[in-house]
This record gives structure tokens, C-alpha cells and sequence, in this order.
């Protein structure tokens, strides 16, 4: 896959269908990512910027939230099954992104995987918790959130797209 896929490829089959690695790197400098496959890309307050939906029992948002920046990276369909276990496997119980075969670098202090065919490295703007009274469709609540565990919604700009 080019480089420049997020202009060759639809945005919403790369992240809904293919989804795509959250990474961070904690104060200690520990690394972990998770699978996501809720979010998206556009313009706001005038900079190209990220957003994406982690849950409060995600091992990865207490890195998200530690560090200044993220990635996004994507892969190309032969890794599915990578994405699939990163999403399924908590790094609290193992080493997930040791055992997934994929390799960790760093961009700044970012961290990146080599095998991906796009990555965005992203510095945070805004957190905030989905809130159940802003629900306009409220038939979401009950069909995404049966334990009331709402995302909160991180928007980040888009620093490098590599």
C-alpha cells in the first residue's frame, strides 16, 4: 500500500473494515497498543486531525493519557489477525506487542510499527467522556453501552503521516 493511502483508499473501510493500531508510550516508557476500529479523520480548529474512541477499561488509555503523543497505524489485510489478537489480548497480561511479531520503533518518542503501511503520529488537543445526556439517539446507549462504560474521545493533530 502507498504511503499515501489516506488519499487512495476510502478513510471509513480502512478504519472500520482493516482498523488500525493505538499506541503510546507511558511516563515509564512502557509501550502498548490496542486494535481500534472507531474513529476518523478531518479538519478542526483549522489543523488535519485524528479522533479516536478509547474505553475506560482499556489498558492503552492509561498510556493515551500519560503521553503527549500517539499513533495510528494501519496495515495492510495480511495482518488482520495480528489486529485481531492485539484487540483481544491485554498488554496487562502479557506482551502482546512482543508476541504479535511486529516490530516497535519509535519517531521522536512515538511509538511506530515497521510493518505498517501508514502511521500517523498525532499529538493530543482534547479528551472528554462520551456523556449519556448528549446522546441524541438514545438507542446507542443501551446497544453500545449496557454497562454505561462510555468512550471518552481523543482529537489529536495530525503531526506526520508516514
Amino acid at each position: 500500500m502507498d504511503k499515501n493511502v489516506m488519499t487512495e483508499e476510502n478513510v471509513f473501510s480502512l478504519i472500520g473494515d482493516r482498523w488500525m493500531l493505538v499506541a503510546a508510550t507511558d511516563k515509564s516508557g512502557k509501550t502498548n497498543a490496542m486494535t481500534a476500529s472507531w474513529g476518523g479523520v478531518g479538519v478542526l480548529w483549522g489543523k488535519k486531525v485524528a479522533f479516536v474512541f478509547i474505553r475506560p477499561q482499556r489498558y492503552t488509555k492509561k498510556f493515551v493519557d500519560e503521553a503527549e503523543r500517539f499513533s495510528l497505524s494501519f496495515f495492510d489485510d495480511s495482518f488482520k489477525k495480528t489486529l485481531g489478537y492485539m484487540g483481544k489480548v491485554s498488554g496487562r497480561d502479557e506482551d502482546k506487542i512482543a508476541k504479535s511479531g511486529l516490530t516497535l520503533s519509535d519517531i521522536n518518542g512515538v511509538p511506530v510499527f515497521k510493518e505498517a503501511s501508514l502511521t500517523l503520529v498525532c499529538r493530543k488537543l482534547y479528551r472528554q467522556t462520551l456523556e449519556e445526556k448528549c446522546f441524541l439517539e438514545t438507542d446507542n446507549i443501551d446497544k453500545w453501552y449496557p454497562q454505561r462504560d462510555y468512550h471518552d474521545v481523543y482529537v489529536a493533530e495530525i503531526e506526520q503521516q508516514i
